[in-house]
């Protein structure tokens, strides 16, 4: 029984563990998707005001 004791922290441990990098990945997809969209924003606006002084 005292071994199982032992053994019951590491198992909490590993699950605190892998939690916490599914929430480092979602926030690694959501930093570069904020990206993409400021660029393509810019792009879009530098697009529509070069077309505007044409």
């Amino acid at each position: 029984m005292k071994r199982f004791i032992n053994i019951i922290p590491l198992f909490l441990i590993l699950g605190l563990l892998t939690s916490c990098e599914a929430v480092e990945t979602i926030f690694k997809a959501g930093m570069w998707w904020g990206i993409i969209l400021v660029v393509g924003v810019i792009g879009l606006v530098m697009w529509l005001l070069s077309r505007g002084k044409n």
